[in-house]
């Protein structure tokens, strides 16, 4: 089972800008969200948990490996699909060809079935492929190595309506039993379903890491169409106010990422944040 733990985890670059400042949580396995504000430092943890960068300060562990160190053993469990990753192969097939044997967990008929749902079969020149396309072979391919720990940056980005579906699908069967998923996206209702924990950065520092379920133990996610006096955080939305409020009465609600986000952005994310550290069970 892949773990993450961080502790005091900062990073700086070359000018002194800081991206990540005295970061500490622990991620367990499962699809965990990452958001974050543009320059929010996502990008960079993903760096760091993909070795491509080392931390200023504070440790990175991930299952016993610093990634920072690159050994081998760590980097054929690990996989970064940046949002502007580059294939070095003419064609998807080549690259598993070239690339994959690297990762001992590769699965030959998955990438097939992944690359089907899209309507590709990887025989297609990489550079003939529309922005779209080229996402999907991509997105294929990464999910069929079967890595211990997944990195995605914008998974969804250039796809069309029916393609993100099916990328919905495809990352829910395709993730192993013991992996560990970390998504970097924008576009949160794309994928709304399949996340068990969320993480939010902003301005390099950690606002919130938690699993799912906490959240939904601890805060209800409604829509009034009034003001609720008892909501942390609310917003009008296609006339009605879409609302955050404790789950004293132990609502069983979806959790609404995006509204949770803007909460955690607002001048009301004390108050939420602190509702979320409440521990029901011993009140």
């Amino acid at each position: 089972m892949t773990m993450i733990d961080l502790q005091n985890l900062s990073y700086s670059y070359r000018r002194g800008s800081l991206a990540l400042s005295d970061i500490t949580t622990r991620i367990e396995p499962g699809i965990h969200l990452l958001l974050g504000e543009n320059g929010a430092g996502k990008t960079t943890l993903l760096h760091i948990l993909d070795g491509l960068l080392i931390p200023s300060a504070g440790t990175c562990d991930v299952d016993g490996y610093a990634p920072a160190r690159r050994q081998p053993d760590y980097l054929n469990k690990v996989f970064f699909l940046s949002e502007s990753f580059e294939c070095p192969f003419s064609t998807i097939n080549r690259m598993a060809d070239c690339h994959a044997p690297f990762y001992p967990r590769f699965d030959r008929e998955r990438l097939a079935e992944n690359l089907a749902a899209f309507g590709l079969d990887g025989s297609e020149r990489i550079k003939n492929l529309s922005l779209g396309m080229r996402r999907k072979a991509f997105v294929a391919y990464a999910l069929s190595l079967q890595v211990e720990l997944l990195l995605l940056d914008e998974p969804a980005n250039g796809l069309d309506i029916d393609s993100k579906k099916e990328l919905r699908r495809m990352i829910g069967r395709s993730i192993p039993e013991d992996g560990t998923v970390i998504i970097s996206t924008h576009t949160v209702h794309d994928l709304q379903s399949l996340f068990d924990g969320v993480i939010i950065l902003s301005h390099g520092q950690l606002l919130l890491s938690m699993p799912t379920w906490e959240i939904s133990r601890r805060l209800a996610f409604v829509a009034s169409t009034s003001p609720l006096q008892q909501a942390l955080y609310q917003e009008p939305e296609g006339g009605l106010f879409r609302a955050v409020i404790p789950n004293d009465d132990a609502l069983d609600t979806d959790v609404n990422y995006a509204l949770l986000y803007s909460a955690v952005m607002s001048p009301s994310s004390q108050a939420v944040l602190d509702a979320l550290k409440t521990d029901n069970d011993e009140e």
